[in-house]
């Protein structure tokens, strides 16, 4: 640190004399930095050396006594100066202090520090002036050791994120595994080493990317997010806590994915399955894009349209008798057949579904029991024919053609 210029005109012996009385009054100052800090912060460990002397005594030392000496005589920073800061800072990242107030005690320590010295520049008879300028490069002196503090901060910070983060997606693995024993103390142990409350249930959801620049959504309440994959997952716990539900679809605004079915935290795999379904059908547009879809509230689509192989071999038995018929008049009875399975069998309630004449459903009805016979009698067959027919309109066009 060069000295401020107007040191340069304070004779050397007046020099001198204020650093020989500032290296003579450091452990004086050191011990009343020391004990104004653990009044101020009652709760501040101090790591010790090896010795079991505190480090910051060390450091406030070093410092101080480099400082000085770089008043009167070039002289190399202490190695361990920068490496000693950056453990302070390290360490107030793992013990849970917020940067700001590492800061804090440091502005207390320069404050501190600087009054001591303001009173020997007033015994030693230093001008104003140069004391002023002594004050600036103090402060960028600081400025500089408290950098290796904010990196060794930001370094632990990074480290215990990135092993928080490596343990909830050991956790979320766990919750995401079908079991066939009971997990409940391996997951118990996962979930207390990220402080996460085991809940009673979950529901997982499994989003799409609406690009791969979009800001993964801000969750709270104890939501659990893996962003690795292409296709992030989310566990949500104890879904229908009230406001939960809609605090979720805020946070996936404009995200396109689906929520699985609440269940018993042991059984999450569950959900998973669902909602991976359900996301597998928004990408083949079976169902709606641009929101988070509830899968309980689009059951008949993900129980249907996943079965097209055997629904399709069943439409082509179960609808033969549309076979000899034209197109518009096969999609007529097969949309008026389904109506009147919906409605228990009522005229006027197809012909209100349909938005025609009942006299209308009426000659329709007749032509379908032509057709079907007997066959419009038995449960079973009536419960087949509604199966086809709901995948029919579900696929919004036509069942496969009629052999």
């Amino acid at each position: 640190m060069p000295a401020p210029p107007a040191w340069h005109e304070v004779p050397p012996e007046q020099v001198r004399r204020f650093a020989d009385l500032a290296m003579e009054r450091l452990p004086d100052i050191v011990k009343d930095i020391l004990r104004a800090m653990g009044q101020e912060y009652p709760n501040l460990d101090f790591t010790a050396d090896e010795t079991g002397r505190p480090k910051a005594i060390l450091a406030i030392s070093l410092a101080l006594e480099n400082f000085v000496q770089q008043l009167t005589e070039t002289t190399e920073r202490p190695s361990e100066l920068p490496e000693i800061f950056k453990e302070f800072g390290g360490n107030a990242a793992l013990r849970g202090r917020s940067l700001d107030s590492l800061q804090a005690i440091y502005r207390l320590n320069v404050r501190l520090a600087w009054r001591s010295l303001a009173e020997i520049g007033q015994q030693t008879g230093i001008p104003p002036p140069a004391m002023y300028e002594l004050a600036e490069s103090a402060f960028e002196y600081l400025d500089e050791l408290v950098s290796h503090s904010v990196r060794g901060y930001a370094e632990a910070a990074a480290g215990q994120a990135g092993e928080r983060i490596r343990r909830q997606r050991l956790l979320m693995d766990l919750l995401l595994t079908e079991h066939h024993t009971d997990p409940s103390a391996a997951l118990a142990q996962r979930a207390a080493a990220v402080d996460w409350d085991l809940p009673d249930e979950v529901a997982v959801a499994v989003l799409l990317r609406p690009s791969h620049e979009s800001v993964s959504p801000a969750l709270g309440d104890g939501a659990l997010l893996d962003t690795d994959g292409e296709q992030p997952r989310l566990i949500l716990p104890d879904p229908d806590t009230p406001g939960r539900l809609e605090q979720l679809h805020r946070a996936t605004a404009g995200w396109s994915g689906a929520l699985g079915p609440t269940v018993p935290v042991a059984r999450a795999a569950t959900s998973l399955r669902w909602a991976a379904l359900a996301a597998r059908m928004i990408q083949d547009d079976l169902l709606p894009q641009g929101r988070l879809l509830h899968c309980s509230e689009h059951a008949e689509a993900l129980v249907l349209l996943p079965a097209d192989d055997l629904l399709d071999d069943l439409a082509r038995r179960r609808l033969a008798p549309l076979a000899d018929l034209g197109p518009g008049q096969a999609d007529r009875l097969a949309e008026t057949l389904l109506a009147w399975l919906e409605t228990q069998g009522s005229a006027p309630a197809v012909a209100a579904r349909l938005g025609v004449h009942a006299q209308t459903v009426r000659y329709r009805l007749r032509q379908i029991r032509d057709l079907w016979g007997e066959e419009l009698d038995d449960p079973d067959r009536r419960f087949e024919l509604e199966l086809v027919l709901r995948t029919r309109r579900l696929r919004g066009r036509p069942t496969p053609p009629i052999a």
